[in-house]
């Protein structure tokens, strides 16, 4: 099924119809009745040039460019078919078909009904399909996806139609879990639990008549319960938890979630399980008038790899969710504490990872198209259209990912890119997620990028190969939200194409004792200016940028393993207060939420184009 491709990772031998990422895709809301429709679906598509391609067969959720997918081309207009029969103990309530992201618009028909319209590349969406189901014959469904990549108005991030240097492979169509899931006429059909220091906020909303009440358990991992709350369906529960064992990458603690819907009479009409851990993330004054970010209360510096998600045979959809984690374990053990989701968002199953393995993400919204090869400089406002559909999937996006305990910041601008009334924007997502830090925009020194609006809570530098040293007032963190990008060409692990990286050296040896430099003097900056956070890039070697840890195709680790994660450990060390702080020592601030007048910070400049 697999078509060619110039690389592939170890686990892309286990994917195959019987194989097509078969994990439950939505952790924070689960139940055990469902059904994947991920494997082979008949596959008909229109490219870009008019060609028409039929009685062709893909395996969902791979996009048709991957190898994966079977297909490897890329497509404009695509229509996918499968069947699929329902259970028979499924009859009596609703049926939802849910979708984790189809790119760019998606029409869905079941039964020749259509039911449903879609927009947006990166956002989760659920259709009920119940009163258009057959009783008597297999059920036939159709899902049409159109998608024009950076030609047209949607947030694309790092997709390209004409990939090349800092551009990578688009992703059309299906690039996420399809599944079947039969629920009660009344049920949950969303959750967002909100977090502190001492317990959970959990609202649900509710499909259906006859909710009343809801009930919320609490329980330690082994299943004892810790502590339980209710109250009305309509209205967020609260439930205190007594001595609250806190999550963060030191100790990534989380608590089960039992969320039960009651009717008017007490009855349980749905249940769903779902998990949550204890933790805030906020600003605090060091003592020496320099803004700094804390977690719990405890000044932590937050150091990360810039991830940019992408597979060299899924492209933008990973083999299988053994490969999902392995990046995550992958930076864990190279001692960084954070990842920064550079323009992407990602499956469910990637923040469970996060959470799980004690990760602080930094999470980017996806940005419009841009023309990097413009002069630098602001270029001008997207079209109308663009801002719209940009500003709806931001908001998606928060919602949808407002209960993964791992986030701690949104990025809504990168560089400039597609970046529009920035100080807006940024109280927009502040407005829509008042518990999280915002970086208005990242790289807000370097490329595209506006002047410096003062907005949000941090001041984010790009510098290439840095680190940067940047120095901001008015109520911010500072951070390098990138720097490093050194390469090294592994022959045998290479993309096709001019490989491209910020500095480039000869042998694992020297990139790690390049590294080292770097991290060193970036451990100065950190002692003598209160840097709050740095971004290395990045994670993996992406299609013609070699400036990875590790290979693109995941084989090779390029750095001495034991040596970066001493110095990363020693970074964050250094930018942590010592341990036995507690939070009473340091002066908490607000959070700014009101737009504020441009500043002119005193900062570094970038040695290079950024990344990106």
């Amino acid at each position: 099924m697999t078509a060619s491709a110039p690389l592939f990772t170890p686990w892309a031998e286990q994917v195959g119809p019987d194989n097509a990422l078969p994990e439950y895709p939505r952790p924070r809301l689960r139940r055990p009745r469902w059904l994947s429709l991920n494997g082979l679906w008949d596959y008909t598509a229109r490219s870009a040039d008019g060609a028409t391609h039929s009685g062709e067969r893909i395996l969902v959720p791979y996009p048709p460019e991957s190898a994966l997918s079977g297909i490897r081309r890329r497509d404009e207009h695509m229509w996918y078919r499968r069947t699929f029969d329902i259970p028979p103990d499924w009859w009596g309530g609703r049926v939802l078909l849910h979708f984790g992201a189809v790119d760019q618009v998606a029409t869905v028909w079941v039964n020749h009904q259509p039911l449903a319209k879609h927009e947006g590349g990166y956002t989760a969406f659920s259709v009920d399909i119940t009163d258009v189901l057959r009783e008597d014959a297999e059920q036939e469904l159709l899902v049409r996806a159109d998608d024009i990549g950076n030609r047209g108005t949607f947030g694309v991030g790092k997709q390209a139609n004409r990939p090349g240097g800092i551009l990578y492979t688009g992703a059309s169509g299906i690039w996420q879990s399809v599944w079947l899931e039969p629920v009660p006429a009344t049920h949950v059909a969303a959750l967002d639990i909100g977090c502190d220091e001492g317990g959970l906020d959990v609202a649900a909303t509710v499909a259906g008549d006859g909710a009343r009440e809801l009930e919320v358990m609490v329980s330690e991992p082994d299943g004892g319960e810790v502590a339980r709350g209710s109250g009305p369906s309509t209205e967020p529960v609260r439930v205190e938890v007594p001595r609250p064992r806190l999550w963060s990458p030191d100790d990534p603690y989380l608590y089960d979630v039992t969320v039960l819907l009651r009717g008017e009479h007490g009855e349980p009409i749905d249940q769903v399980e779902s998990y949550a851990g204890l933790r805030t993330i906020g600003l605090v004054d060091d003592g020496q008038g320099r803004c700094r970010i804390a977690l719990n209360g405890r000044i932590t510096f937050l150091h990360a790899l810039l991830d940019q998600g992408y597979w060299p045979d899924g492209i933008y959809t990973a083999p299988t969710d053994e490969a999902l984690r392995s990046d995550l374990e992958r930076t864990r053990e190279l001692g960084f504490n954070s990842v920064r989701k550079h323009v992407k968002v990602e499956p469910q199953r990637w923040y469970y990872w996060a959470d799980r393995l004690g990760l602080l993400v930094w999470q980017d919204i996806p940005s419009l198209p841009v023309v990097l090869e413009n002069p630098p400089g602001p270029q001008p406002a997207p079209v109308t259209k663009a801002r719209e559909r940009f500003e709806a999937e931001l908001s998606a996006i928060v919602t949808q990912l407002r209960g993964a305990t791992a986030v701690v910041a949104w990025v809504p601008f990168n560089e400039g890119w597609g970046e529009y009334d920035t100080a807006r924007i940024a109280q927009l997502v502040k407005a829509a997620d008042p518990t999280r830090l915002v970086v208005a925009d990242s790289g807000v020194n370097c490329c595209h990028s506006h002047p410096d609006s003062g907005a949000g809570d941090v001041y984010d530098d790009h510098t290439y190969v840095g680190p940067g040293s940047p120095r901001v007032d008015g109520g911010r963190a500072t951070v390098d939200g990138e720097y490093g990008g050194v390469g090294l060409l592994l022959e045998g692990h290479v993309w096709p194409g001019e490989p491209l990286a910020y500095e480039m050296v000869e042998s694992r040896q020297e990139l790690t004792r390049r590294y080292a430099e770097v991290s060193l003097d970036l451990e100065r900056v950190v002692r003598e200016e209160g840097l709050s956070g740095a971004v290395y890039t990045q994670t993996t070697d992406v299609e013609n940028e070699v400036n990875g840890l590790l290979s693109y195709d995941r084989r090779v680790l390029k750095v001495d393993l034991a040596v970066v994660a001493e110095r990363n450990r020693a970074v964050i060390a250094a930018g942590s207060w010592p341990p036995g702080f507690a939070a009473t020592e340091a002066r908490l601030l607000s959070v700014p939420t009101e737009d504020t007048e441009d500043t002119e910070p005193d900062q570094e400049a970038p040695t290079g184009e950024a990344a990106g």
